[in-house]
């Protein structure tokens, strides 16, 4: 029925929408931030001031 067209088309474009979220967000949250250890020594370091 030509009637039910436009409801099709809502229920594909839902369907794709939640796919591509799925999908971003998997490949968003799967990358994994190395951490570096030696910038958090530079913050520690002590100053000496000769002034």
């Amino acid at each position: 029925m030509p009637q039910m067209a436009p409801l099709n088309w809502l229920i594909l474009f839902i369907f794709f929408s939640i796919i591509l979220i799925i999908f971003n967000s998997m490949n968003f949250y799967s990358f994994l931030y190395s951490t570096k250890k030696e910038k958090s020594k530079k913050s520690t370091l002590n100053f000496n001031w000769k002034w």
